[in-house]
């Protein structure tokens, strides 16, 4: 099968929707099919900066194209970038026709699968992942319209969890029947426990994009009265993202410099170590699509605080296999840290409850499976035209901020 598959921003080191797609398109080339993928990135100083910028890295047994967002940097042009990815994946289809056509992401990804999708008679598949189920489409009414004609017109519908598709249903009116659940993964056998036996205190790992939106202020103000009170432990925040800055200041001006340590960019292939050095992974996000740090934190036996939000309440059970707080509940954070960092007993439960249920579940043999069987049944499909190509162009504040897209 020869698959073209199209991603928003492919930077495994801090983007959960990247490690998804690496994942993925590992397991399809050593299912043997033929795998192009087609990715924007940021060049420019701003998206280097927040999100690495730089043409995508190469993936083994994959062709991957690398289309700089000059539209998003202009000013947030999102329909150029679109029409760059949909003349992309028409000249690829030239060369050597697809069979299907899969877009991470429902906008703008999405929207430039379905425009090829009307032009070569390919079928197509669309991944509802992360921000564009939970704000894309609230934004603006371009692309509000976008987005529902994406899920209502796409050939198949895949979402994580059953959460974030109550949220996308809910909010832009989809029809719950148009979507195939397909959970996140991990692999178990790169994501290993580490021997933390030599002691020390606990260390915290904050592990992802560096953003707001991900709680990682909120983290910092949970920490602060325990860090006051002389509680030990420390923490490790890796990666970058919009908050990098902010973050950096708010270390410093709660007197957390002592405890914490802000890692930067850290390559993919350095993550599983990086885990193995933890104890506690902390995630107090606001939304998901289906949190794969979580499940490599699992993978890696660790025990998780997390937040009772979407996408997180699908695999985490407060008290179960992690400890939950309501987002930006900062007492009930401090509180649930301040268990699992003085108590043993309760983390090594907590730890060892996620670890068999990961490794149980939330494998990539099995999901790669699944997502192939969904290629399968849309062969020789063909797509749905029914739906107008204009847009209309309206004022958005992620024209303003696309980078937050």
């Amino acid at each position: 099968m020869r698959i073209c598959f199209v991603s928003r921003r492919f930077f495994p080191a801090i983007s959960g929707m990247s490690v998804y797609a690496l994942n993925l398109l590992r397991e399809l080339v050593a299912a043997g099919h033929d795998v192009t993928m087609i990715s924007q990135y940021r060049g420019d100083a701003l998206g280097i900066r927040v999100y690495g910028g730089g043409p995508p890295p190469p993936v083994p047994g994959v062709r991957v194209i690398g289309l700089e967002q000059v539209g998003e940097q202009d000013h947030g042009d999102f329909e150029t970038d679109v029409a760059n990815m949909k003349a992309a994946i028409l000249a690829e289809h030239a060369r050597e026709p697809f069979d299907i056509l899969h877009a991470q992401y429902g906008y703008p990804c999405g929207w430039a699968v379905l425009e090829a999708s009307r032009e070569t008679g390919v079928p197509n598949v669309v991944s509802i992942q992360g921000g564009d189920g939970h704000w894309v489409g609230s934004c603006c009414e371009t692309h509000r319209i976008a987005m529902v004609r994406v899920l209502d017109h796409a050939g198949s519908v895949l979402i994580g969890c059953q959460s974030f598709a109550e949220e996308v249903t809910h909010r832009l009116g989809t029809d719950p029947a148009r979507f195939t659940i397909v959970p996140g993964a991990v692999d178990v056998s790169r994501f290993t426990p580490g021997d933390r036996s030599a002691g020390g205190p606990p260390v915290l790992l904050y592990h992802g994009r560096v953003d707001a939106r991900k709680g990682v202020l909120d983290m910092l103000d949970a920490l602060a009265p325990l860090a006051a009170e002389g509680l030990a432990f420390e923490l490790l925040i890796s990666g970058i993202g919009p908050t990098y800055d902010e973050t950096a200041a708010k270390i410093i001006a709660l007197n957390l410099g002592d405890h914490a340590r802000m890692t930067g960019y850290i390559d993919y292939a350095e993550v599983p170590e990086l885990y193995r050095k933890a104890d506690i992974f902390v995630s107090p996000t606001y939304a998901e699509g289906f949190s794969n740090t979580i499940l490599e934190a699992m993978a890696s036996r660790l025990a998780v605080v997390s937040c009772r939000s979407v996408g997180v309440i699908d695999c985490i059970r407060d008290g179960e296999n992690g400890l939950l707080t309501d987002p930006g509940d900062i007492p009930a954070l401090t509180a649930a840290l301040r268990t699992i960092i003085t108590d043993m007993a309760e983390r090594t439960r907590l730890a060892d409850a996620g670890f068999e249920e990961c490794r149980r579940i939330y494998s990539w043999q099995a999901v790669g499976r699944q997502i192939m069987e969904v290629y399968a049944a849309m062969i020789g499909s063909r797509p749905d035209l029914d739906w107008p190509v204009e847009l209309p162009i309206t004022p958005c504040r992620f024209r303003a901020e696309p980078h937050l897209l």
